[in-house]
């Protein structure tokens, strides 16, 4: 078995040496690495914005004359399998570059893998700040707004409240763990006399419902902060009704305005919550209807967050390429370093001191409209304004 792999790994290696770069053949390999298994609501729309992207850039002749094209692999939701993903993409398939990730600590297993070997990496959706900070390299940058960043954008609105006591229930992992911090720094600095009452944090997709929502009622708080989404988020909140936990309490929840988690609470969805979202049918600028019409005639199916995501990122990728002038991976690093890209979100810039880009996100209020929730009284929130100060971020990135 040891001399077959050896073996393996050697013809392996041959092949990488004797072919060309993907690049030289007419055809620009985007390597993609996803929990689709483990996490279908955000990441099936988000395939389906990455393949009406592609389809977009190809039917107008490509890149440089290039065509695009996608090669993905799912990760299993498992940090060790993405990258070992990414390695067969980068070795076996010669992908240009890699993108892609949901779950934080597969996107921080990822950004180390492209530090490592030196390739480009353009991370789509996970939210952990350390992507673009503590771990931050200059291989990596990363599209979706930050924890940090969708937090920012709902504390003005959580400390007009003015509620004292405030109980915390959150994913007992990266995401959810710098989500629950960020939120109690914040809110400290905003409301000094604030009270954290409790703090739940079940295990990721594992949440014993009745025991979380009681230990919160027992708490007796003013108002909740949530950070639980996906099937997490619809136990809790059958729960949490069931209960009367939400009656008369101000609930603050981030992502639940998302259509992928929103959506499946069909009746039971909370009314007056403030959350950050997508309130697709709503969005009444050019580049939005635009990207709507063109999904929808594609697709038949209506866009969820996750299709922003994926359509952007592969638009980002264009953008940066174009610029580049090739996939090189050190003209690639180049090139988004202040790339501005047009989304369906309007132009975002990568700014050049974090990787990290300026999109922003949707804050409103969650109301159940006839069986079924939506968002209302939002508006967007720019992700520029949203960031610390150039010296903060100096003091949190390590220098390249």
């Amino acid at each position: 078995m040891h001399t077959k792999r050896m073996l393996a790994a050697a013809i392996a290696a041959l092949a990488t040496t004797l072919a060309a770069p993907a690049g030289a053949q007419g055809v620009i390999k985007i390597g993609e690495v996803n929990s689709y298994k483990a996490q279908p609501a955000f990441l099936e729309p988000y395939r389906k914005g990455m393949e009406l992207a592609v389809e977009q850039i190809n039917a107008a002749g490509g890149i440089g004359g290039k065509q695009v094209e996608l090669v993905i692999r799912d990760d299993n939701a498992n940090p060790g399998d993405a990258v070992r993903a990414a390695e067969e993409l980068v070795s076996r398939e010669r992908v240009d570059l890699l993108t892609g990730t949901f779950l934080s600590h597969i996107g921080l297993a990822l950004t180390d893998f492209a530090k490592q070997k030196k390739v480009f990496f353009l991370a789509a959706e996970p939210l952990t700040d350390k992507i673009t900070w503590q771990n931050g390299n200059r291989y990596t940058f990363r599209l979706r707004p930050s924890t940090y960043m969708q937090v920012a954008m709902l504390v003005p609105d959580a400390a007009a409240m003015k509620k004292k006591r405030w109980a915390l229930v959150y994913p007992n992992y990266e995401y959810g763990q710098s989500a629950a911090a960020t939120f109690k720094e914040l809110m400290k600095a905003a409301q000094p006399d604030i009270e954290f009452v409790t703090e739940q944090a079940p295990p990721l997709g594992k949440v014993d419902a009745g025991s979380v929502v009681q230990a919160l009622a027992d708490s007796k708080p003013d108002a909740i902060f949530n950070v639980l989404f996906g099937a997490d988020l619809s136990k809790f909140v059958r729960e949490g009704n069931t209960r009367g936990l939400f009656k008369d309490r101000e609930v603050v929840s981030l992502l639940t305005g998302e259509p992928e988690y929103l959506d499946p609470l069909k009746d039971e969805s909370p009314n007056g919550w403030l959350v950050t979202g997508y309130p697709w049918y709503g969005i009444d600028t050019p580049e939005h209807k635009a990207f709507l019409a063109a999904y929808q005639k594609k697709f038949n199916d209506y866009p969820r967050l996750g299709t922003i995501v994926g359509y952007s990122s592969i638009m980002s990728l264009a953008a940066g390429l174009k610029k580049a002038g090739s996939p090189d991976t050190e003209k690639m690093i180049a090139a988004f370093r202040g790339l501005e890209v047009d989304t369906p979100f309007g132009k975002i810039t990568y700014r050049p001191q974090d990787h990290q880009s300026t999109m922003g996100g949707y804050v409103g209020r969650t109301k159940n409209e006839g069986g079924k929730g939506v968002m209302v009284d939002y508006r967007y929130v720019d992700g520029a304004k949203v960031l610390p100060s150039d010296e903060v971020v100096k003091k949190l990135r390590p220098a390249d």
